[in-house]
């Protein structure tokens, strides 16, 4: 595998969500920690599953894999760093200063500025020679979903230049008073990211056209602040020998090779490995030792399972049922990969096909809502909350209330203030604020970012909620909050998208224990790409048929109220036509 020729220290996996990069880093990790040498699992994912992976709690602390000697593992959890962020801050001042100034300082770190700051703060100091990885020889990051991903990265330079400008005076006062104390910590992170020699990046994609055209934007993107040594493992590709008296079997192959025929030219020139399509779920260390070194497996021939048998609803009753409301936030959300994009749209064009208002839109940093669409509609209005485009409307709506009110130095103060990375997130959460307000009026489907991202946003939702209800909370005024739309099912239907696997249907059940903390109760669940659904009968494609059987099972019986299935396609799903298609389909 060219990724792991003479591995610098640092190796981060990423891509678009479900390619495969926690199980390809999981097991470069096992395969490094074989080797003799000693390895530091980290992921950077707020809905991490590598302990699921290794059938392991990790957790937010360094945790040692029992079944592999010589590697240990961490989950950064954003909500435990922004905690311990917090106390690092405001503990001093306990005991010390008035207990309304305490309470204070402990409001003015609450939102989601300070969890991305705590998160980010931890990341850094992986990536610096510290008593936390000074032990390790390979430190191996498994990180979230492109755009978060991205964020993530130039979060050292954005935070580190900022510094440098003696920047910070105003809205982001609480969270950055930690920040200066770590500016070395920050100068030191920026160069070993940069440094060829310690960092290697390793994009992860499959065989499709949208996740090979990511991960060209990414790797363009990640290469202009300096991610220059870049690799590309293109994961899951389906064997020729498969193909046969199967249609299906060969359309997926078709287009695979298609999309591997018309590769990217950002990416025809870096380091490339390709691995194969396996019949079973990549859970557990078994699994993992194929991953990486069984490139052309040829054990499909002994999967003799019988056609399967599955009589499940599909989405066009869930749609019957959204459509009696006549308008609400319909919010599809999941781990990354599952289909998110292709269900909000399907839902969408369906919705205005039967002639009701319909605006589409994304919270997901790296979504592209008209590559799935590829054509308009009557009734339906396409949009994405794009950070840049929110952040430059806010700090133009500050300038020009707040900042009218200044000097010539006080606006000054402002516009830098202004250039924080806080302001992206203050930005973004208000443009989701408006969306969740206009599904009053009329039907908004929001694709949301993949899980974790997703999650802070909610938590600065709430944030915002508490900050409120304490403001108005004695003088007797009625308010609605957003996190209270989200809260009631009137106004609000969250569906849960997930595939049949293993891995996926626990991540989902996470997201919906988060959701239920949170007050917001999920609406539905939709397991996407079915195979199960399909009725295959390539042996590759029957085995793993019959591994979706039990998780389906688990999804209707035990985790959702209400759900539906959609099957692996023959043909991708882009286009109103067949989105139409997908959304009318029901199981013969």
């Amino acid at each position: 595998m060219h990724f792991l020729t003479q591995p610098p220290r640092f190796l981060f996996f990423t891509g678009k969500g479900g390619v495969g990069k926690t199980s390809i880093a999981c097991a470069t990790a096992a395969q490094l920690a074989a080797e003799g040498k000693r390895v530091l699992l980290v992921s950077t994912d707020p809905a991490s599953n590598v302990g699921q992976v290794f059938g392991e709690l990790i957790g937010n602390h360094i945790t040692a894999i029992g079944a592999v000697p010589n590697l240990w593992a961490l989950e950064i959890d954003p909500q435990a760093a922004a905690q311990a962020y917090r106390d690092r801050i405001a503990g001093p001042a306990r005991g010390v200063l008035p207990d309304d100034v305490v309470k204070g300082i402990e409001e003015s770190l609450s939102g989601a500025c300070t969890t991305e700051i705590a998160a980010f703060d931890e990341f850094t100091s992986l990536l610096i020679d510290t008593a936390l990885t000074r032990d390790y020889e390979h430190v191996i990051f498994d990180t979230a979903p492109t755009g978060h991903t991205i964020r993530l990265l130039q979060l050292p330079s954005a935070w580190s230049g900022f510094l440098e400008a003696g920047k910070g005076d105003a809205s982001c006062l609480g969270p950055l008073a930690g920040l200066e104390k770590q500016r070395s910590q920050y100068k030191a992170a920026v160069e070993a990211l940069a440094d060829p020699l310690r960092t290697r990046l390793v994009l992860v994609a499959r065989a499709q056209r949208t996740a090979l055209q990511e991960a060209a934007r990414t790797h363009e993107e990640l290469n202009a602040i300096g991610l220059s040594q870049q690799y590309l493992v293109i994961n899951g590709i389906f064997p020729a020998d498969e193909t046969k008296n199967d249609a299906l079997a060969a359309a997926i192959y078709g287009r695979e090779q298609a999309a591997l025929t018309t590769i990217p030219r950002a990416l025809q020139g870096l380091p490339q490995d390709r691995i194969a399509l396996k019949p079973f779920n990549l859970v557990g260390l078994d699994a993992l030792r194929h991953l990486p070194i069984d490139t052309n497996p040829a054990q499909y021939a002994e999967c003799s399972d019988p056609p399967v048998q599955l009589d499940a609803p599909g989405l066009s009753g869930l749609i019957d049922e959204i459509a009696a409301d006549g308008h609400g936030l319909i919010m599809v959300m999941g781990k990354g990969g599952v289909g998110k994009t292709t269900l909000a749209a399907a839902i969408a064009v369906e919705l205005a096909d039967r002639g009701l208002p319909v605006h589409l839109t994304t919270s997901d940093p790296a979504a592209h809502l008209t590559d799935t669409l590829e054509g308009s509609l009557p009734n339906l209005v396409l949009s994405r909350i794009d950070p840049e485009e929110a952040t430059a409307r806010y700090r133009q709506h500050v300038m020009e209330t707040k900042g009218a009110k200044l000097d010539a130095e006080g606006r000054t103060l402002l516009e830098e203030d202004l250039r924080s990375p806080c302001t992206e997130e203050i930005a973004v959460f208000q443009a989701f604020s408006r969306a969740i307000r206009e599904g009053g009026r009329k039907f908004v489907v929001m694709d949301t970012a993949p899980t974790g991202h997703t999650l802070l946003l909610l938590d600065a939702t709430g944030a915002y909620h508490r900050d409120i209800a304490r403001q108005m909370g004695e003088t007797g005024v009625n308010f609605t909050t957003p996190m209270m739309q989200l809260q009631n099912p009137k106004q609000t239907k969250v569906i849960i998208a997930t595939l049949a696997e293993t891995t996926p249907v626990l991540e989902a059940a996470d997201l919906q224990d988060d959701l239920r903390r949170a007050g917001i109760e999920p609406w539905a669940w939709v397991i996407n790409n079915s195979v199960a659904a399909a009725h295959p009968q390539s042996a590759l494609l029957r085995r793993r048929a019959h591994n979706e059987l039990q998780e389906i099972d688990a999804v209707a019986k035990k985790h959702a109220r209400r759900h539906a299935v959609v099957p692996l396609l023959t043909e991708e799903p882009v286009g109103v036509k067949r989105l139409l298609a997908l959304a009318k389909w029901k199981a013969p």
